[in-house]
């Protein structure tokens, strides 16, 4: 029987908004998180229930993609997976060790350069960070930076820290890959190196989840597809499953799906 690496049971996420003495604008910048509204027993606290009934497991050899619409907690998740967030109930056990890339400058040294920040990121990965110089240039060489690599991450743009960022996670060791939108930041060439490294990658990761619009991407990574509406698990399967869900959902009338 296949190793259960990331098991999921029952997981939820609560965001308190204001209590009835607080009410404020608030309140109003919060719905953007998603979610459902509630209201607790007490009726003196509103909070956002973020994630609510997610219950899956993966074994080594699944790759995960997290889908759904903005809001809908696909980038929270990931951050329960990752320890980020604690959930409010239920429980996440991950057997293995995790790299994640959730962030842009998360980790980052801004006033260092680029080299430097290879080798710290690399330190805190459990590597010795001054016994890599050939590792150093291949992320160097990957990410594109150039003459960038010896100027501080301050200077760089979002796209090049992406880069930067994408390139570390990527290249060492690990058990759990956590991935959100590594492409958002990418040009064309980059996007297209990014995805052929993910493939590699792939084969080396026991376990991989990424939370992704994209479903051409996801069909090319994934085996699997966790489908959220609203911080809740709507479709559980095989991404071949999820090809005839999708394409059932899209072609319900509205007036069909309201009732």
């Amino acid at each position: 029987m296949a190793e259960t690496v990331i098991s999921a049971r029952a997981v939820e996420l609560d965001y308190p908004l204001y209590s009835v003495n607080a009410r404020s604008l608030r309140s109003v910048a919060a719905l953007a998180i998603g979610g459902t509204l509630m209201r607790n027993r007490s009726d003196s606290e509103l909070y956002v229930r973020a994630l609510h009934g997610i219950t899956f497991d993966l074994i080594a050899g699944d790759r995960l993609a997290i889908m759904g619409a903005n809001g809908s907690g696909k980038s929270t998740l990931l951050r329960v997976l990752a320890g980020i967030y604690e959930p409010t109930r239920g429980q996440v056990k991950v057997n293995g060790k995790i790299t994640s890339l959730l962030e842009i400058g998360a980790g980052l040294d801004l006033e260092a350069t680029g080299a430097r920040n290879i080798r710290l990121l690399a330190s805190l990965r459990g590597y010795s960070p001054w016994r890599m110089s050939a590792k150093v240039e291949e992320i160097i060489d990957f990410s594109g930076l150039g003459h960038f690599a010896n100027m501080p991450v301050k200077s760089y743009s979002s796209g090049m820290t992406m880069r930067l960022l994408f390139a570390v996670a990527t290249s060492f060791d690990h058990d759990v890959l956590l991935i959100e939108e590594w492409l958002s930041a990418g040009d064309e060439n980059f996007v297209k190196q990014a995805t052929n490294r993910m493939l590699g990658v792939a084969e080396q990761s026991r376990v991989i989840v990424t939370a992704t619009h994209n479903l051409a991407l996801a069909e090319q990574l994934c085996n699997k597809v966790l489908y959220l509406d609203h911080g809740q698990p709507v479709f559980f399967g095989s991404i071949d499953a999820y090809r005839h869900w999708h394409s059932v959902e899209r072609h319900i009338p509205q007036a069909a799906a309201a009732q």
